[in-house]
């Protein structure tokens, strides 16, 4: 009686395992197939929640002004958003395929043509001669020149139509992400409540507070380092394009990456304003100097105006999440990368804060 009364609990119980193990599998599987599903869209659903988060006292700015409607607010920012994003945009690859088609077009009918560099090519420092020598070399017999460099022209090519077509796919993602953003921010107080209900599911009682710090750290870092980058993206771009420079555009773009990575926009415009002096007048390529410098050194008193209004983040957590970001996924990989890992950073000193009591000094008691 006893045998066969144990032998039917094992019976249930391995009934019970494999029903437990099932349901896990099925779980396990429905978990790996929704994320399949959704991977291509959780960097730029990820940016779009930084987005809302960032552009949310704006948001509740003009919400008040146009009597509360959340949903006309909401679609305004949205259509600024991508406008202020496509335009330019269009501008660019409009201009780059125009011109590597007018380039496409002389070199079949033989009529393309390199000037003669300005003199002061040749006074520029370490790379002058060299640079002049190319130039002069290519102005004279262009044909000869390309045959000559034949392997770093085509490995050129290669890189910038790699660089272009993942350029013309961070745009799209961007537009992704401004969508998503736009719809956050028309259910704006649903959003935050899934949120706050989702960090109380893994933090307890604390989650409402991680909630905010987050929210903090998004803004702080959003505004304050990507921000900034931005600002002086702009101005560069603007100074360059007044300043007649060829390219302003991807110019601006490589001061945006280096101004995000905490590097100063000059290593980008001081060569700029040595081909301004060889190719400008006197009067223009002093005042671009000037206004080099001025964008160069505007994150002294615009870090101090934006972060001072958030939490503090060391520069080297914004600057390894940056380049890993970048390295990771591109072009918005720089900007999510900085403020994912910024939040991470601000997780982990909460975590710490959070040791139990007599933590520290019964670690200091082992330690000596």
């Amino acid at each position: 009686m006893a045998d066969s009364h144990a032998t039917l609990e094992d019976t249930q119980f391995v009934r019970r395992a494999v029903e437990a193990a099932i349901r896990i599998g099925v779980l396990a599987l429905l978990a790996a197939w929704s994320f399949m599903i959704m991977r291509p869209f959780i960097m730029p659903i990820m940016w779009g929640v930084i987005i809302a988060v960032a552009v949310f006292p704006a948001y509740g700015y003009l919400t008040a002004k146009l009597g509360g409607r959340r949903r006309l607010t909401a679609s305004l920012l949205t259509v600024l958003a991508l406008a202020l994003l496509l335009v330019p945009s269009v501008s660019f690859f409009g201009g780059t395929f125009d011109a590597v088609r007018s380039v496409a077009e002389q070199m079949d009918a033989g009529t393309l043509a390199v000037p003669p560099p300005p003199e002061g090519v040749s006074t520029w420092p370490l790379i002058g001669e060299d640079v002049h020598g190319i130039w002069s070399q290519a102005s004279t017999n262009l044909e000869a020149t390309l045959q000559r460099y034949e392997p770093q022209v085509r490995a050129f090519g290669r890189w910038l139509l790699s660089s272009v077509a993942g350029l013309g796919m961070s745009v799209v993602q961007f537009v992704i992400s401004i969508i998503i953003a736009g719809v956050f921010l028309a259910t704006a107080d649903s959003s935050k409540d899934a949120a706050v209900r989702v960090a109380t599911r893994f933090a307890g009682d604390r989650g409402p507070a991680l909630t905010t710090m987050t929210e903090k750290t998004i803004r702080s870092v959003a505004i304050g380092v990507v921000g900034i980058a931005l600002i002086q993206s702009a101005m560069g771009g603007i100074g360059m394009a007044a300043a007649g420079v060829p390219a302003a555009g991807l110019w601006a773009l490589l001061i945006l990456i280096l101004a995000v990575i905490q590097l100063p926009p000059f290593l980008v415009l001081a060569p700029v304003a040595v081909y301004v002096f060889a190719s400008a007048s006197t009067v223009i390529a002093v005042l671009f100097l000037i206004w080099a410098i001025i964008v160069s050194g505007s994150d002294t008193f615009l870090k101090p105006l934006f972060l001072g209004r958030g939490v503090d983040v060391p520069m080297l957590v914004v600057l390894l999440g940056a380049i890993g970001g970048m390295m990771l996924s591109g072009i918005i990989g720089l900007f999510l990368g900085a403020v994912i890992l910024a939040i991470a950073y601000q997780l982990f000193i909460a975590w710490l804060d959070d040791a139990p009591p007599g933590a520290a000094e019964a670690a200091e008691a082992t330690s000596g």
